[in-house]
Order: C-alpha cells, then sequence, then structure tokens
C-alpha cells in the first residue's frame, strides 16, 4: 500500500516542479505557496516510505537548516533569487545526502545551460540591462531527474 502512496505523491512533486518550472520561465518568479506546498509534502514522502524519526527525518531537517543557510547566503550576494533558495531548500527535504548532492551538480550544470540560452536570447533580442535568469527552470529538472532516477528505485535513505 504505501509503494502506490509513495508514486502519487512524487506524481504531485512532479507536478509542482514542472509547474515551479513554468513559472519561473514565463513570469521569473517561483511563489512562495508552491515552494511551501513542496516542502509540506516531504513528510508525506517520509511516512509513505517508512522514515524513521531518529535518524533519517532527523539527519533531513540538519541537511535541510544547512542547504538553506547554504543558498541563503548566495541570495544575500545576489548570486541566487530568493524563490530559487526557497525551491532548493523545499526539495532538500526530499532527498537523502547522496541523491541530493547528484540533485545539486546536475542543477549546476543545467543552470549553466540554461544561462548560456538566456543570455543569448537576451543577446539576440537586443534587450537592455541583465537578463534575470530562470534558475528554477534548471532546480526543477535537477529535482525531477533525480527523482526518476534514483529515489524511484530506492525505497529508503
Amino acid at each position: 500500500m504505501q509503494g502506490s502512496i509513495s508514486y502519487i505523491i512524487v506524481a504531485v512533486l512532479a507536478l509542482a516542479l514542472v509547474r515551479a518550472a513554468w513559472g519561473d520561465l514565463k513570469t521569473r518568479t517561483i511563489p512562495n505557496w508552491l515552494n511551501l506546498a513542496i516542502a509540506l509534502g516531504a513528510p508525506l514522502w517520509w511516512w509513505a516510505n517508512g522514515w524513521s524519526l531518529w535518524p533519517a527525518v532527523t539527519v533531513q531537517l540538519l541537511i535541510f537548516v544547512v542547504i538553506f543557510l547554504i543558498f541563503a547566503g548566495c541570495f544575500a550576494i545576489g548570486a541566487m533569487g530568493g524563490g530559487d533558495v526557497k525551491l532548493i531548500a523545499a526539495l532538500s527535504l526530499w532527498l537523502p545526502l547522496t541523491p541530493l548532492i547528484r540533485m545539486l551538480f546536475i542543477m549546476a550544470v543545467l543552470g549553466g545551460i540554461v544561462t548560456l540560452a538566456t543570455l543569448l536570447v537576451h543577446k539576440l533580442a537586443k534587450r537592455a540591462g541583465a537578463p534575470e535568469i530562470p534558475y528554477g527552470v534548471a532546480i526543477s529538472l535537477a529535482g525531477l531527474w533525480v527523482f526518476a532516477n534514483e529515489l524511484l528505485t530506492i525505497s529508503s535513505p
């Protein structure tokens, strides 16, 4: 029973990530309500996959705090948008350390591609000012990639 619930939960997460990517692409924002919904879905994921309070959930919460602080620092120096920080932090609640590191690596590679594509479009359109990079696209695609390739074949941390 819990296996079926896991698939439903991850399908809802996938829809939320697609919505985050699409919204960031169109408006350069990721709504707070969406990041909050993703974060609040994590305890359902933990339950559906049989994660224990100690150590799995406790470690997950510590990972969340560290990730949030690191990326909040990136926001503070102007290297990343607030919605991006919140989306990464929300996803860190879902991903044990090794898949999270894979997601961050994939996110960085995809983020470079998204940045180059955005700069190219900006230059070809001869737009003034600095372009806003829809980094939520890279974050969402990386999250989807990791879930598709890692967590759907591994039951728990």
